[in-house]
């Protein structure tokens, strides 16, 4: 079957005061035409005054993932206790949040911050996740790894396998809380994609969004208070976290974000000495430069296909999710329906027939699928006989 891509492109000019009509006109416009094309600007570029203080930078839109910010993004930095984001997720993602985790020897005495375990001492995989992300303590980062790993250096399997999965090719893990080690490194890229992955978990958001938070403490009579070292939460509006992280090697690093409105954003700073005061700075850049702008709207009708060999000529096709992105004033969109000719049947609903696309310029920013909205049966003697007797039914 022959395919073929139904491009339509359209300047788009978002001043305040026109968005509304400008994105009804091009909705109406994708739906009922095709072949039309007018040509993008380019990627519109930040201020200079957003270069970083950092040694390393990177701010994304959650959403999407589209790039808001990068400096240096792809260098290869140690990144101390943002080393965490990766031992959470792992928890999260393999672990039982319920069950028992014991302090080993190779736990107790861990240098650095601390949650002053035991040797023996147990808490449920939580508290240990608090102790982890809010007091930032590497003995529980030890803990936690025999935990899930079955032994340390499993458990650094698991990183370096799921950073590759996420995308994170430029990191590599060899301890899991993020005192110094050999061959230990990531990039502000990579580690805001790895953040971004975590923020998904509603348990990991929860816990780094948590200024304070009390946990047991063996032999005591009372409870382990723990104290969120990220100021932002108390400091920024709409902050969600998420990590912290200091060694004399890797400076001071950070893991930020925040959601105003439609717009979440999620950034990285590696070796960066005012390093609340750049992430502030980082975040008002791009939500001052970019506006969540939603293209088509889940559910939004697609002009139907037709379907070759099947029971009935046509099948109705809709949009799968909200198409939008962050996007800049006076940008260039371009959105694109990419369809086949037609169809063959059978067709089943919620089949993914084809992708909207918006591109900012050139660059692609956000896709959702385009779903049949109803089935088509294959022509075949018992269909026949079925359409007959559902149209018997219906008269009768």
């Amino acid at each position: 079957m022959a395919n073929r891509t139904h491009d339509v492109f359209y300047r788009f000019n978002r001043r305040r005061t026109r968005i509304l009509a400008a994105a009804l006109f091009v909705c109406a416009f994708l739906l009922y035409n095709e072949g039309v094309t007018a040509l993008g600007d380019a990627e519109p570029e930040l201020p200079a005054a957003a270069l970083s203080s950092a040694k390393a930078a990177y701010v994304l839109d959650m959403t999407t993932g589209r790039t808001l910010f990068s400096w240096n993004a792809d260098e290869k930095l140690p990144m101390a206790s943002t080393t965490k984001v990766m031992t959470a997720l792992l928890a999260l993602e393999r672990g039982d949040l319920s069950s028992i985790v014991t302090a080993s020897r190779n736990a107790y005495g861990i240098p650095g911050t601390s949650i002053y375990l035991a040797i023996g001492e147990q808490l449920t995989l939580r508290d240990m996740l608090y102790g982890l992300m809010l007091a930032s303590g590497n003995d529980a980062a030890v803990a936690i790894a025999e935990h899930i790993g079955g032994s340390l250096d499993g458990f650094l399997a698991m990183m370096n396998e799921r950073a590759g999965q996420i995308g994170a090719f430029n990191t590599r893990f060899n301890s899991p809380n993020g005192l110094p080690a050999s061959d230990h490194y990531t990039t502000a890229y990579d580690l805001a994609r790895i953040a971004r992955v975590a923020m998904r978990i509603p348990t990991f958001r929860e816990i780094v969004s948590t200024q304070r938070a009390t946990i047991p403490w063996m032999d005591h009579d009372y409870d382990r208070v723990l104290t969120n070292k990220n100021r932002l939460l108390s400091g920024y509006e709409g902050a969600t976290g998420i990590k912290t992280g200091f060694t004399n090697a890797a400076g001071r690093c950070l893991v930020f974000g925040a959601k105003r409105g439609d717009m979440e954003i999620l950034g990285v700073v590696l070796n960066c000495s005012d390093w609340f005061d750049e992430a502030e700075r980082l975040m008002n850049i791009c939500f001052g430069q970019y506006t969540m702008t939603r293209m088509l709207a889940d559910g939004d009708a697609v002009r139907p296909l037709a379907v070759r060999n099947g029971i009935g000529g046509t099948v109705p096709l809709r949009l799968k999710g909200d198409l939008e992105a962050p996007l800049s004033k006076n940008e260039s969109v371009n959105v694109r329906l990419d369809l086949p000719d037609e169809l063959r049947a059978p067709v089943n609903v919620g089949d993914t027939i084809g992708y909207a696309r918006l591109y900012a310029g050139d660059a692609l920013v956000s896709e959702r699928p385009i779903v049949a909205a109803a089935s088509v049966e294959a022509r075949s003697f018992l269909g026949a006989v079925r359409l007959i007797m559902r149209q018997w039914l219906l008269l009768s």
